[in-house]
């Protein structure tokens, strides 16, 4: 199975010059635990509950791009889905951003690949 018929193809962004609270009420409405980062429409970084859990929210005036991640993990959408699994777990990150021909087409997450396992569509090895 394929990341590209696994993906979520909805990239859920937010600006790099936003206060980090900001993230954490898209990703509360969205229902996500990351956002990816943009600047000038183009993704640069990405952030997540744990980029904001350790800093001080009443900072008016530290911005997404101050604690973001530079440069977030991404992998071909032709990747087998098992490529996909041992990357995060290689990287200790729990989404990918998926490319295809050089450009962000959708997100995939150990969440997304939970609920493979547990519908039984992909099943691991004994």
């Amino acid at each position: 199975m394929r990341v590209e018929e696994v993906m979520n193809k909805d990239i859920i962004t937010i600006d790099a010059s936003e206060h980090p609270i900001e993230a954490v009420k898209k990703m509360f409405k969205k229902g996500v635990r990351r956002l990816f980062v943009t600047q000038n429409k183009k993704i640069i970084g990405v952030i997540s509950y744990t980029d904001i859990a350790g800093i001080d929210i009443s900072n008016k005036k530290i911005k997404i791009k101050d604690i973001m991640t530079k440069k977030p993990i991404k992998i071909p959408a032709e990747k087998d889905i098992k490529v996909a699994a041992n990357l995060m777990l290689r990287s200790d990150v729990s989404g990918l951003l998926v490319t295809k021909n050089n450009k962000e087409v959708g997100v995939i997450t150990k969440t997304d690949i939970c609920r493979l396992v547990a519908s039984g569509k992909l099943v691991p090895k004994k």
